[in-house]
């Protein structure tokens, strides 16, 4: 997947057991390549054992601005044709799975609690049965800068959230919610705002984050 001058310096880690069905597509880390920077398959939640099915389909070009973060389980697919981007210290929790058949792009400090799902197509063609109109069968998705998504959240095609948001548990999220401005916090099915002002404290658990996340490497 990548030249020699950077696989030398073992950018990515991989743990436990990953079945890797595709690797036909391109990765590219758009940042100083650094040891055990991306961590696939870690034990960084309270839940350390894994069931063994992880799972990899990249198709597509996967893109990484800095350290990436998977927990165990997870399942990541890139389709052709796709972009799939994780910005500096991007992370999926266990058992989340993202399949990227358009665009999904996740920002820096964004994570994607355990359980959860994005999923940027209905994979199925829709229509109006009045008018015959076909529905778009996928629509990007964009997570901001600072996003912290909570368990088993259903991010779907068209979601964009601000910078600084939070999502709480459960949620279906399936639209623009970047109007309603930063440091909110939104929820429900489908999530609508909740309340304002609303921020984690992302500078209180930055270094514990980076201690907590990132491959030990000694």
């Amino acid at each position: 997947m990548f030249p020699f001058k950077i696989a030398i310096k073992l950018p990515f880690y991989f743990f436990g057991k990953v079945k890797l069905s595709s690797l036909r597509g391109k990765v590219v880390i758009d940042a100083p390549i650094r040891r055990g920077m991306v961590g696939f398959g870690q034990k960084f939640e309270k839940m350390t054992r894994s069931k063994g099915t992880a799972q990899i389909i990249l198709n597509g070009k996967l893109v990484f601005k800095g350290h990436a973060h998977f927990g165990k389980d997870v399942f990541l697919c890139v389709e052709e044709n796709a972009y799939c981007e994780f910005g500096f210290m991007g992370c999926l929790g266990s058992d989340v799975k993202l399949i990227c058949t358009q665009e999904i792009i996740i920002g820096n400090w964004a994570g994607i609690g355990y359980e959860s799902q994005v999923v940027d197509s209905n994979f199925h063609p829709m229509k109006n049965t009045i008018t015959g109109e076909n529905f778009p069968l996928s629509s990007p998705i964009k997570i901001g800068n600072y996003n912290a998504i909570s368990n088993r959240v259903s991010i779907m095609a068209k979601t964009i959230t601000p910078d600084h948001c939070v999502v709480a548990s459960n949620s279906l999220c399936n639209t623009d919610y970047s109007s309603l401005g930063n440091n909110i916090l939104i929820g429900g099915v489908p999530a609508k705002l909740i309340k304002n002002n609303f921020a984690r404290d992302w500078e209180s658990e930055k270094e514990a984050l980076k201690k907590a996340k990132r491959v030990r490497l000694d």
